[in-house]
């Protein structure tokens, strides 16, 4: 594809980007606003058990095709969009995905694996519990900004009247 300046492709890449994004942005929102504080009543070991499973199970092609799928899908609409209106706005939806991926490797993947490996429950939740859900925090804002980029975008396409424009 040649600079796209709003082909069908590039409308559905972007609507795509959109979405995973969206569903991202859900998932940690549910933490912030339910899972967590819901967890937080519990006694150390049922928090900690209950973490362990969830960490377990959502390791699925139903969350990582979003998950990996948003920034992928990002940056794709961002070099599809590099000339136009929507370039600005599918670039830095792409770098706040990028942003979400490391914060979630480099801190809360990490944070996980030593809760899976931490015998004593108490000490473990000490060392996981505020650090873990402070990032998940900063994924939910990353992901929701990303996802408001992705929006713009869709808008400043719809505005131009270009194929593929939702």
């Amino acid at each position: 594809m040649t600079q796209n300046r709003g082909g069908n492709g590039a409308g559905a890449v972007l609507g795509a980007a959109t979405a995973a994004t969206g569903l991202l942005a859900g998932v940690w929102f549910a933490y912030v606003c339910s899972v967590m504080p819901a967890l937080a009543r519990s006694d150390d070991r049922v928090y900690v058990e209950v973490m362990r499973n969830i960490n377990d199970v959502i390791q699925n092609p139903v969350f990582f095709t979003p998950f990996l799928g948003a920034p992928l899908l990002a940056a794709v609409a961002a070099w599809q969009h590099r000339a136009g209106r929507a370039r600005l706005w599918t670039l830095a939806a792409a770098v706040l995905c990028a942003a979400v991926f490391v914060v979630t490797a480099a801190v809360n993947v990490p944070l996980n694996d030593a809760l899976a490996a931490a015998k004593d429950p108490t000490t473990a939740r000490a060392a996981f519990e505020a650090p873990w859900v402070a990032w998940n925090l900063v994924r939910a804002a990353l992901s929701t900004l990303a996802l408001g980029c992705l929006l713009r975008a869709l808008a400043v396409r719809k505005d131009r009247g270009l194929p593929g424009a939702p």
